[in-house]
């Protein structure tokens, strides 16, 4: 938790935003796995951290930007719970650490939220992206699930947006020492990715090293030498040498800030020429992704040049035919790179893409490409000072893909079929790092880790 002026600070900042509104905040319940009692690790709602600070289930918070008055809705505890829970703050006293100067049962906020829409106010609230929120809402505002989920309010959202995008030291900080556990983590991965190790004892190995800080990840472990898949969560296979592993892993830190890196590994220590050539390319890919990043500039635009960059190095490699800017603008560079450069990141892994993708990456300025892969860009608006991004550029061999194009002739004049095809067995190469926006051009947060080939094959051999 930051200093409590911090989270005063920053609902004045919202109130400013939202004049005369009533602003509701639910925070989020525990989960259970497979019966009440059983749960899983708790996270908290990230906007209602970010402007209540609490991370504990069971709070909603409402800001009225009339009065100027905040107050936190919740329980205080009793003997009942304390038996299994030990002793716990009161209510009151959980407010005061977030500098919020009222607080009532939780069981009051429904009579609260009437007594204000009997008024004529209109109660403004974020997009529910759990079940549970949106019953919760629906009961709270005697309205039906479908009404509850459809209702949200945009005005809020943007000013919601446009508050967390920008991020303070503070919030720095707590990102750059998530990224402090993340470098020991994927270290430790290029340490342990020899011959003969199943997957997932590497993945343990890393999942080991945040418990050991009583931390948890920013979201599930992908680690495979089936790196062609872009989201494989399954950590079954065991490694050759040769193989390529894609490493996406990153920790959350005790504030609840994520970070996000992948490295992508050679089993066995070393890149073979054609696995270097490429990866290469992928890197360089990222280091004119990032030295384009300065406030002003569309991240769309910062993605095609990426695209360029990795068409026309490929292209020099024999696998598309013609100009770089056409089979950028076609679409046709997509079937090695079919995945978005990066997203926002903060307190969500993906920063508040529970608002909205759209609204969040988008706004009213930048529209989604209908293209399939530059389609999947979350984040194609102007970077502004304070942003953090993820720079995350990859080269992926896809069967399915390569086949499906193939048969329908698809970008035929473009795209080297044959070349595509004799790397079928490849893989996939992703290189991320998490960047900060800065008042003139940009800065990777967090220690370095090892990036280049030779870097890679260093920490491997040592």
């Amino acid at each position: 938790m930051f200093q409590p002026e911090i989270y005063l600070q920053r609902r004045q900042r919202l109130a400013a935003l939202m004049p005369d509104s009533l602003l509701l905040f639910l925070g989020n319940v525990d989960s259970p796995m497979n019966y009440r009692d059983n749960i899983f690790p708790f996270v908290q709602d990230s906007s209602f951290r970010y402007f209540f600070g609490l991370n504990e289930p069971g709070l909603a918070g409402v800001i009225d930007t009339a009065s100027g008055e905040a107050t936190l809705f919740g329980n205080d505890p009793e003997v009942a719970d304390i038996v299994w829970t030990g002793e716990l703050p009161t209510l009151a006293a959980r407010a005061a650490q977030v500098k919020v100067g009222r607080s009532q049962p939780y069981a009051a906020l429904a009579d609260v939220l009437a007594a204000a829409r009997a008024a004529g106010r209109a109660v403004h609230y974020l997009q529910p992206y759990r079940g549970e929120s949106v019953l919760e809402l629906a009961r709270l505002l005697a309205s039906s699930p479908d009404d509850a989920r459809a209702g949200y309010s945009t005005a809020l959202t943007r000013a919601v947006v446009s508050l967390r995008e920008i991020k303070g030291e503070e919030e720095i900080a707590e990102m750059e020492a998530a990224l402090q556990i993340t470098r020991d983590m994927h270290l430790a991965a290029m340490r342990a990715a020899r011959p003969g190790v199943v997957e997932h004892a590497i993945v343990g190995e890393m999942e080991g090293i945040v418990r050991r800080h009583d931390l948890q990840l920013a979201y599930p472990s992908i680690f495979s030498r089936r790196g062609e898949v872009l989201h494989n969560h399954h950590h079954d296979q065991l490694l050759q040498a040769g193989d390529l592993v894609v490493n996406d892993t990153g920790a959350n830190s005790a504030g609840g800030y994520a970070s996000d890196i992948t490295r992508t590994i050679p089993v066995g220590g070393k890149f073979s020429p054609r696995q270097r050539e490429l990866y290469d390319t992928v890197l360089a890919m990222q280091l004119a992704a990032i030295d384009a990043v300065r406030p002003g500039v569309s991240y769309l635009a910062i993605h095609k040049l990426a695209a360029r960059v990795m068409v026309e190095r490929m292209t020099a490699l024999g696998f598309f035919h013609g100009d770089a800017g056409e089979i950028v603008d076609s679409g046709a560079y997509a079937i090695a790179f079919p995945h978005g450069l990066g997203h926002q990141i903060g307190m969500d892994v993906h920063d508040m893409e529970g608002l909205g993708e759209d609204l969040v990456g988008y706004g009213d300025e930048a529209v989604r490409s209908p293209l399939f892969g530059m389609g999947y860009l979350r984040l194609g608006k102007a970077l502004k000072a304070g942003m953090v991004i993820t720079v995350e550029p990859g080269i992926y061999f896809i069967p399915a893909l390569i086949d499906a194009w193939q048969a329908e002739g698809r970008h035929a004049g473009l795209i080297n079929y044959a070349k595509f095809n004799e790397y079928r067995d490849f893989g996939g190469i992703r290189i991320e790092d998490d960047v900060l926006v800065t008042g003139s051009g940009s800065r990777v947060l967090g220690e370095p880790i090892a990036r280049t080939a030779d870097e890679v094959e260093a920490v491997m051999a040592g």
